[in-house]
């Protein structure tokens, strides 16, 4: 496996390892062993050298991978279509949260779509950690979008602290939450830790789990009707419910979308799924050596959608809908946007927006294994889910 990874260049292996140190001396400080859901959170996220706060590429054909909105201009125009109806009902007032915002491909074209369909927020903001992002961010936003429209654009540290009516929009960004990984064993709940052996090299083992994982995976085994069998291991995120409340903040009358790959619980915790979905990515290639290199790549693990949902209508949000990509971008017009964009180019360009359509809907690219999920709170989104809706799975 360690031979198909490039290996990273001198610079990029002495940022890894001032990471490593940082995280070596945590887990000497905390007795021996930490939780793999911090080891996670730093190998993303630490100050200056989480892979998310360090300066590499991480987005497009130079990164380590590539989100929808980074395969062309389509699916975010799509998605904008539908914010719109949200918006268009709740007013002038009304805001777009965008959580984790990537390149700023999405808000670019997100942003011009909205200017054409009358349907500008009052104030679209990015909450976005990494300044290396947000500066990345603005810079292509400046250059990218009419100066009146930049002007609504801001850039949050945390959600907004007074009450808003609005959208909220999150693409890839809930796979990317530091995530506490489980094992049964004998019956009982174990979570996964990381440690370090005799040379100082990152190892997994087992802790007896605390009372609020143990009664999450207890959760999951009454919802899917069996216990998981012995030595399964996956991942589960218990403070999900929490994130979403925080995340939403104030927001009184809007909708929350999501899009992320992963599956319905029953789905997500199959037995064939025994080592959970948890996975790196680094230079466009996927393995499953996640203590390699922190820092240098992502680390990622499925969307179990039954949990989302639980979060969403926990909130006090309802349920407006849940279906594949495929369903959703359809659904909501990709197709026509196809046709109008195919006449203002080329041959040459019009096979780029086929090609791009296809990796969006696709089964075997994207069109499945990515979901679209939406809640509602006094506005209606149910006509953005008539195509396909599989809220029946959750």
């Amino acid at each position: 496996m360690h031979a198909e990874l490039p290996l990273p260049d001198p610079q990029a292996l002495a940022h890894s390892d001032t990471l490593a140190a940082h995280i070596r001396a945590e887990i000497a400080a905390a007795g021996g062993s930490v939780p793999f859901s911090r080891f996670m959170e730093l190998c993303l996220y630490a100050p200056g050298f989480g892979y998310y706060s360090a300066g590499s590429t991480k987005f497009g054909a130079a990164g380590d991978f590539v989100t929808a909105p980074e395969q062309g201009r389509l699916f975010a125009a799509t998605v904008a279509g539908v914010l719109a109806m949200a918006l268009q009902s709740l007013g002038p007032q009304s805001r777009v949260l965008e959580v984790g915002g990537g390149s700023g491909a999405f808000a670019e074209v997100a942003l011009k779509r909205l200017l054409q369909l009358d349907a500008l927020p009052d104030r679209y903001a990015i909450l976005e950690p990494s300044a290396d992002l947000r500066e990345r961010q603005r810079e292509h936003l400046a250059r990218a979008l009419p100066p009146t429209v930049f002007e609504l654009v801001e850039w949050l540290d945390r959600p907004f602290d007074d009450e808003w009516d609005g959208v909220l929009f999150a693409n890839e960004v809930v796979d990317a939450l530091p995530t506490p990984r489980f094992a049964v064993r004998g019956g009982e709940v174990f979570e996964e830790h990381v440690a370090m052996d005799a040379e100082g090299r990152f190892i997994l083992v087992d802790q007896p789990a605390d009372a609020l994982l143990t009664a999450a995976v207890r959760h999951v085994e009454r919802t899917i009707g069996a216990p998981l069998p012995e030595d399964y291991r996956s991942e589960l995120l218990p403070q999900l419910p929490y994130w979403v409340q925080a995340v939403a903040g104030g927001l009184r009358s809007g909708a929350m979308l999501f899009l992320d790959y992963g599956y319905p619980r029953r789905e997500y915790y199959l037995p064939q799924r025994a080592d959970g979905t948890l996975r790196a990515f680094y230079r466009q290639r996927m393995h499953e050596d996640v203590l390699r290199w922190p820092g240098l790549q992502d680390l990622t693990a499925s969307v179990d959608f039954t949990a989302l949902a639980e979060a969403g209508t926990g909130a006090g949000f309802d349920l407006a809908g849940y279906c594949s990509q495929a369903s959703f971008l359809l659904g909501n017009g990709i197709d026509r946007l196809l046709a109008e964009a195919e006449e203002r180019t080329d041959e040459a360009g019009a096979l780029r927006l086929r090609q791009e359509l296809k990796r969006l809907t696709l089964p075997e690219q994207m069109g499945e294994r990515f979901q679209a999920m939406a809640f509602t709170r006094d506005v209606d989104l149910d006509a953005a889910f008539l195509l396909g809706d599989l809220s029946w799975r959750l």
